[in-house]
């Protein structure tokens, strides 16, 4: 599979400003208070999955899932496989076709080699605006300095936790020190995404936050692939199944012994961000979590 289209091009930014600092070291800044590999309590992190919305709301629940991850490495060349969502059950999985991708910390080259041994998964060019891995390179390129990328994004059903085991297979084959980031918002909330069984105000917040995304965290804690999906999906608790499923699958792959099952490690919502700097409640707000597997 030579996905390529060019002797070498590199994949630009697609998001407008705001969803991410463009300044290196404003990057640096928002992130250099986060874990170092001193942190890891028990075990390091093989694969994480952090939210994917502005770096303004979800940023530093994100950073603590890739910060953990980082936690883990033991130097030298690594490649981080950043796999998104975004796409509904039944799609192809997307690679990015380039051989690198641009962010403000510099170009990250891509791992063309790990893509090529991938081929058995059918997957097509990523040619699509999204944010799901874009929101999520500046984190790996300053938590992995010099790490290759291997750009993928998943669709939400079962399939996606096999190409998670292929992804471990490959990586294998080839030797590779691979680190595995998956990319997922909770629960969305209320008229803007059309979601309301509870109504609104503080009644409805504390639904999501006790309820609904702990159904979905539970899940994911669990270990078991078909009722993350069913509480993503059937519940609306996550809008990136498949991300979440190919960690899970990776994870069940090189630790058979202790499953699919990851931990939550930090949580928070968009409506805390709201409360916190308003004093007032949004009539829409999304769930963030960061998730690690050891």
């Amino acid at each position: 599979m030579n996905l390529s289209s060019g002797p070498f091009n590199v994949r630009k930014p697609c998001l407008p400003p705001g969803w991410y600092p463009r300044e290196p070291e404003k990057i640096r800044g928002f992130l250099e208070g986060f874990a170092s590999p001193g942190d890891a309590k028990t075990g390091p992190v093989i694969a994480a999955a952090a939210p994917h919305a502005g770096w303004y709301y979800s940023g530093a629940i994100a950073a603590k899932a890739v910060a953990a991850l980082a936690a883990g490495s033991p130097g030298g060349p690594v490649t981080v496989a950043l796999i998104g969502g975004h796409l509904p059950g039944g799609a192809p999985p997307l690679f990015a076709p380039e051989d690198a991708a641009a962010t403000p910390l510099g170009t990250m080259e891509i791992d063309g080699e790990l893509r090529e041994a991938l081929s058995g998964l059918r997957a097509v060019p990523d040619r699509y605006r999204d944010n799901t891995v874009e929101v999520l390179l500046p984190m790996a390129g300053y938590f992995f300095p010099g790490a290759r990328l291997l750009w993928m994004r998943l669709p939400a059903d079962l399939s996606a936790f096999d190409a998670g085991k292929a992804l471990a297979r490959a990586a294998a084959s080839l030797g590779r020190k691979l680190f595995v980031l998956g990319s997922t918002d909770l629960s969305h909330y209320g008229p803007d995404y059309g979601f309301i069984p509870k109504g609104q105000g503080l009644r409805a917040l504390e639904w999501v936050k006790t309820v609904n995304d702990r159904r979905f965290i539970d899940a994911v804690r669990a270990g078991d692939p078909a009722l993350v999906l069913e509480r993503a999906e059937g519940e609306r608790a996550a809008c990136s199944a498949g991300a979440v499923l190919g960690v899970m699958g990776y994870a069940a792959e090189i630790r058979p012994a202790r499953g699919a099952g990851g931990e939550c490690i930090a949580y928070g919502t968009s409506a805390d961000i709201g409360l916190e700097e308003t004093g007032e409640l949004p009539g829409s707000f999304v769930g963030y979590g960061a998730f690690v597997w050891r």
